[in-house]
């Protein structure tokens, strides 16, 4: 497996990363809010445009994990749409996925790091508490859901 940057040709393997990630807590979401974390081709073209992505890929080309990534302002980087596929969930995927994301962030001069996450994401919330991040006690409206801020 390697972590690399995605490219268009990758839509198809993201998205359905991505849901295949996400379908478990499809009923914790609003439907805007399941849409905007699962993306359509569409709106996937609209955030590489905006951000970097990355993608995990096995040797035989399958994307198996991904994340985003970027600079929201004098020194902050943030990340989203962090997702594995499920199959492959405590493999260490998500750790390379996060560390080159983070690399990249450091990389473009950030000295913080935010995410946001939904309560629904408890493995997630752990995985990314022992990385580091800390809630910051912000809570955002998501489409109608609350969403928590953590920071490192």
């Amino acid at each position: 497996m390697s972590v690399r940057s995605a490219t268009e040709a990758d839509c198809d393997g993201i998205l359905a990363c991505l849901h295949s990630a996400f379908e478990p807590y499809k009923t914790n979401y609003t439907p805007a809010a399941y849409n905007d974390t699962v993306l359509t081709r569409e709106s996937l073209l609209a955030r590489m445009k905006d951000m970097s992505i990355f993608v995990a890929v096995t040797e035989a080309g399958e994307i198996i994990g991904t994340i985003a990534c970027q600079v929201r302002g004098e020194g902050e980087g943030h990340l989203r749409g962090m997702a594995v596929d499920p199959r492959l969930q405590g493999c260490g995927i998500s750790q390379q996925l996060l560390e080159r994301a983070e690399s990249e962030l450091h990389a473009r001069h950030c000295q913080r790091i935010t995410l946001d996450t939904t309560q629904y994401l408890q493995r997630a919330i752990h995985f990314y508490e022992r990385n580091g991040y800390r809630a910051s006690g912000k809570v955002t409206d998501f489409f109608g859901m609350p969403l928590y801020e953590y920071i490192k």
